[in-house]
């Protein structure tokens, strides 16, 4: 039996568990979390320091909940950082959502298979796939899927 998937959640994806001014990404996101048990499934500290920040306590804890048995890798090292700001400076996210290239830089970084997303604007997009993974290869990582949850 191959070895399965592994996949990194960046904050968006337990956020739309949760998400009920969205029913549609709210189902959407139920049926997913379901597939999940067929994946080795990463968050990172990032997540959670971003999970924390959110407001409202029973929310906050509902989505430390969610996450809490997803191994959780470290966002400071300093390749990571030096990864995403290449995503930077080469354009692919802006400076001003430097966190979004850090989410990719993690998953990239760990070599991991599939990046999960809600975030249309900066992540989820051909362009950013593209442009990643042309980063990627030039720099010697691996390519990497970038998907919403939905693709999954």
């Amino acid at each position: 039996m191959p070895n399965p998937l592994k996949v990194y959640l960046d904050t968006s994806v337990p956020n739309g568990y949760l998400d009920d001014k969205n029913l549609e990404r709210q189902r959407v996101t139920k049926e997913f979390w379901l597939k999940l048990k067929e994946y080795q499934v990463f968050i990172s500290e990032m997540v959670i320091e971003e999970i924390k920040a959110t407001g409202g306590e029973e929310r906050k804890q509902g989505l430390l909940k969610l996450v809490g048995d997803f191994a959780s890798l470290s966002s400071e090292t300093a390749e990571i950082k030096i990864l995403a700001e290449e995503y930077v400076i080469r354009g692919v996210i802006p400076a001003k959502h430097i966190e979004d290239a850090i989410h990719i830089a993690i998953a990239t970084v760990n070599s991991l298979d599939i990046l999960v997303s809600w975030n249309f604007e900066h992540i989820v997009k051909l362009k950013t796939k593209r442009e990643v993974n042309a980063i990627n290869l030039l720099l010697g990582y691996n390519q990497i899927e970038i998907i919403e949850p939905a693709m999954l």
